[in-house]
C-alpha cells in the first residue's frame, strides 16, 4: 500500500492538534520513501517538532547541528545503518533515547553493546497507534529520569 498522507490512513488531525506537545524534538531517520514522510506527517500531526534525515550520514551531520529528545532510526538504510549513527552519537556523549525501527534487529550486537543505550525497537511493519504509543512512552520514561 502507498500511504502519502495521514489522510491515506483516516487520521484525524484536528484532534491530534489538540494534544500538541512542541517541547519535544524529534530526529526521524528513515529511507524507506513511503514511511519517511509519514512518519514524519504523523509526530508532527500529534504536536512533535520532527526533522527528518532519508539517511544515517543526514542524521548524523543534523546531529551534530541541533539537540534532539528522541532519536527514531531505521536500521537497514544505505551510507550509514542506524546502529552506525547510534554508536556516533554515543561516542559524541549524544544522551537522548533512540528507538530504532527494523524488520530485521542486530539483537545480539545490541545485547553486547550497552553504551548504545536503544531505548527499544519497533519492528516493520508497525501502525501508527503503536509509533505513537512507543513515542510518548519513551519521551514520558525519559522526563521522569531527569526529574
Amino acid at each position: 500500500m502507498n500511504i502519502k498522507s495521514l489522510s491515506d490512513v483516516g487520521w484525524d488531525t484536528s484532534i491530534a492538534f489538540r494534544k500538541t506537545n512542541r517541547t519535544h524534538s524529534i530526529l526521524v531517520a528513515e529511507d524507506d520513501g513511503d514511511t519517511h514522510p509519514l512518519n514524519t506527517e504523523i509526530l508532527i500531526g500529534s504536536g512533535y517538532n520532527v526533522d527528518a534525515a532519508q539517511d544515517g550520514a543526514v542524521a548524523w551531520e543534523i546531529l551534530q547541528l541541533k539537540s534532539y529528545h528522541l532519536l527514531i532510526t531505521s536500521h537497514e538504510m544505505p551510507g550509514m545503518s542506524g546502529l552506525d549513527l547510534v554508536k556516533k552519537a554515543r561516542a559524541a556523549r549524544m544522551a537522548f533515547p533512540v528507538i530504532m525501527v527494523s524488520g530485521t534487529m542486530p539483537e545480539n550486537e545490541i545485547k553486547q553493546d550497552s553504551s548504545l543505550q536503544i531505548y527499544t525497537t519497533l519492528f516493520k511493519p508497525y501502525d501508527i497507534a503503536n509509533l505513537l504509543k512507543t513515542v510518548k512512552e519513551v519521551l514520558r520514561a525519559t522526563v521522569s529520569a531527569r526529574a
